[in-house]
């Protein structure tokens, strides 16, 4: 395995000699920060020129079959769609907001984000379209993502969002934080869905939504530390209602790539085990 550093993964031709030599890549990164001043250059134009730089470099590499892009569920949501009735997200569902409405200054960040995710996604497969290169592409688009970490953390302190939160949780923060939205997948089992989305020829030009088969709420999160740490026991606990209007399918994801989805009594385990894990180490 081999390492490069990318300085400004924005600029086109930063990756051109980063994928030489390969025949696949699996695109993971873009920027997010709630700290903005300006939507469009710091979240929107970022994710953009991401994806388009990458497909731009394995445009211009011949052995290059495929390509796995990070979109996520925030391209597919949509704020709007009410239940009753029930319905289920799919890969064939979009975010409706415009690009006008993302990058608008009075637009908060979260929303500016679900908007980068759409229109960064939007631009692979507008690039595949249009410029019709010698390999298909890939898109995932995961909900919340939670679980341990294989990358060295110095404290849990440096825990990424989604994972931080659950570790507050698990130190007594109160009032507990409502989900947005009640689906997330484990961190490994996304791993494992790119890595088949790059190897199985039938997933060639498709978007998938994986998602766990449960929902998740933040109290119920803590009520599985409660379960299972002695030193959790003593957290408050609050009951939250979990929504069950609308669901996410995740099934296709399953069945055409592969694999099963862990659930969230697992994750929450391992993910804090894990973290006491670092704050003991540290504090020795």
């Amino acid at each position: 395995m081999d390492f490069v550093q990318i300085e400004d993964f924005e600029k086109l031709g930063v990756f051109s000699q980063a994928v030489q030599d390969v025949d696949g890549i699996i695109h993971v990164a873009s920027p997010f920060t709630y700290d903005t001043k300006d939507n469009e250059k710091e979240l929107i134009i970022p994710a953009i020129n991401g994806v388009r730089s990458i497909l731009e470099a394995a445009a211009a590499n011949p052995k290059i079959q495929r390509t796995v892009i990070t979109s996520s569920f925030a391209s597919v949501l949509n704020v709007e769609r009410k239940a009753p009735p029930y319905f289920t997200y799919t890969g064939n569902d979009w975010n409706p907001l415009t690009y006008e409405e993302a990058a608008a200054p009075e637009t908060s960040a979260v929303v500016a984000y679900r908007g980068s995710k759409k229109f960064a996604e939007l631009a692979a497969w507008d690039f595949v379209k249009e410029k019709k290169p010698h390999f298909d592409i890939v898109t995932l688009c995961p909900p919340m993502t939670f679980g341990p970490v294989v990358h060295p953390v110095a404290s849990v302190e440096k825990l990424n969002e989604s994972n931080a939160m659950l570790w507050k949780i698990a130190s007594g923060i109160r009032p507990l934080p409502v989900a947005r939205v009640p689906f997330w997948i484990d961190v490994r089992d996304l791993a494992v869905a790119y890595v088949e989305a790059l190897l199985r020829p039938e997933a060639g030009g498709k978007r998938y939504v994986p998602t766990a088969n449960d929902r998740f709420s933040y109290g119920l999160a803590a009520r599985i530390m409660a379960e299972n740490f002695e030193w959790a026991k003593g957290n408050a606990l609050e009951d939250q209602e979990i929504d069950t209007s609308h669901g996410l399918d995740g099934q296709t994801a399953s069945k055409e790539l592969g694999f099963q989805y862990r659930t969230f009594d697992q994750t929450v385990v391992d993910l804090i085990r894990q973290a006491k894990d670092i704050e003991t180490r540290n504090a020795q």
